[in-house]
């Protein structure tokens, strides 16, 4: 049933059946009030979550990690941050569900059954890092309005598809493309069904590369339906909104799609530093596209104790966007020094890279890790906050954590 739509002491009977007990005072009930057994279940339950795993907001649903749950080479489903804008589709028949190809600049407007695109298409898979934009929100001060996410906006699983890339050109590119945009099956949160929550989208070029993916499956197995059911984009390595999920509709433009959360401050930040609290004009807002170089110690949980004399084993995963991580460090005097860590190459491009480090601590005492990432650019993540931005976007300092020693 909607529960929107809850009325009447008829229903009322119908339901204290299926709950094996009479509703008691039904008749007293406010109206538009939803009883509490048919209130949205656990989330965490509902979502398959890890019951560590922290909520945001229900409207629409938001959740983050903490650190200490990243730990795995590749996250599993228990351990994804979800970020919505909409509401999450709740009637979704994978059989009869469709992708249409349109906009200005295809050469022949073309819809592709589910299965259509599973059986005609390669099949390729790639662990690749999806961050939320605002990851790392509640630092900044200013505050910035949003979601406060801490560190927990970022995973990297292991997604399978067909490349965008053979869709798109199976419909046609014409050459004046420049961007595609997603339209999907979310909803807008007041209903209005005229009205998309989001409708963002990437260069062509990003479009193209080969691990932009339709994707249908999550850690080999169907994605599940907080992360986009029964199929999503998946840009790795560019703020995950780009990753539009519940997709049906993707756009070829001859303009930079203009869809919603694509102006204004959304996932825009001021194309030059400018002061904390400064009002930007949206001419001065330039779209993010690669995250930069950030980094997340995952081990040991921060506020780790430790015997004198002993060493600490410390690791983590550290990204840089469109970028290779080239080197890690790690200090433990507040950033005076820093010593170089284990660094993994990653599993492919636009993958998370795994770093270890063994750490000696000199005596006893309250001691702060700090990591540390640089691209391959030389680009390394700032010991403090970066410049700031009015939505509180990329957050790149330094990780830290608290460790005594006993």
């Amino acid at each position: 049933m909607d529960r929107r739509k809850f009325v009447g002491k008829g229903l009322l009977g119908i339901l204290a059946g299926s709950l094996g007990a009479e509703v008691v005072f039904a008749d007293r009930i406010p109206p538009n009030y939803i009883p509490l057994f048919l209130q949205d279940p656990d989330p965490f339950e509902r979502f398959l979550k890890d019951k560590e795993m922290v909520v945001l907001n229900d409207k629409p649903w938001n959740m983050e990690a903490q650190a200490h749950l990243l730990n795995d080479p590749v996250t599993p489903n228990k351990y994804m941050f979800i970020r919505n804008n909409g509401k999450i589709p709740e009637h979704v028949d994978a059989s009869s569900w469709e992708l249409t190809i349109d906009g200005e600049s295809v050469k022949s407007r073309k819809t592709f059954s589910l299965q259509e695109l599973k059986t005609n298409y390669q099949h390729h898979t790639y662990q690749l890092t999806l961050e939320c934009g605002g990851n790392g929100r509640s630092e900044f001060d200013p505050p910035a309005k949003g979601n406060q996410w801490t560190v927990g906006a970022v995973s990297c699983a292991q997604w399978t598809g067909v490349r965008l890339r053979d869709v798109l050109e199976a419909a046609g590119i014409k050459s004046d493309a420049v961007y595609i945009g997603y339209h999907a099956a979310d909803t807008h949160l007041s209903g209005d069904p005229n009205k998309e929550p989001i409708s963002r989208g990437v260069p062509i070029s990003k479009a193209l590369q080969d691990e932009t993916l339709l994707a249908f499956q999550m850690n080999g197995e169907d994605i599940p339906m907080a992360h986009g059911y029964p199929l999503r984009l998946v840009c790795g390595g560019w703020p995950a909104s780009a990753s539009g999920k519940w997709v049906n509709r993707i756009s070829i433009r001859n303009k930079v799609h203009d869809g919603a959360k694509m102006g204004g401050s959304s996932y825009r930040v001021p194309c030059e530093n400018v002061a904390p609290g400064t009002k930007v004009e949206d001419t001065n807002m330039c779209i993010i596209e690669s995250m930069p170089v950030k980094s997340l110690i995952t081990h040991p949980k921060s506020g780790a104790l430790i015997k004198a004399g002993r060493a600490l084993k410390v690791n983590g995963h550290a990204w840089a966007g469109e970028l290779e991580v080239n080197q890690m460090e790690y200090s433990i005097d507040f950033g005076s020094n820093w010593i170089t860590c284990s660094l993994e190459k990653p599993a492919n491009r636009l993958a998370w890279q795994h770093f270890s480090a063994t750490i000696d601590f000199p005596k006893k005492g309250y001691y702060e890790v700090w990591a540390r990432a640089t691209d391959q650019n030389g680009r390394s993540q700032p010991m403090v906050l970066p410049g700031w931005n009015p939505k509180g976007y990329l957050n790149n300092a330094c990780h830290r954590i608290a460790v005594k020693v006993v």
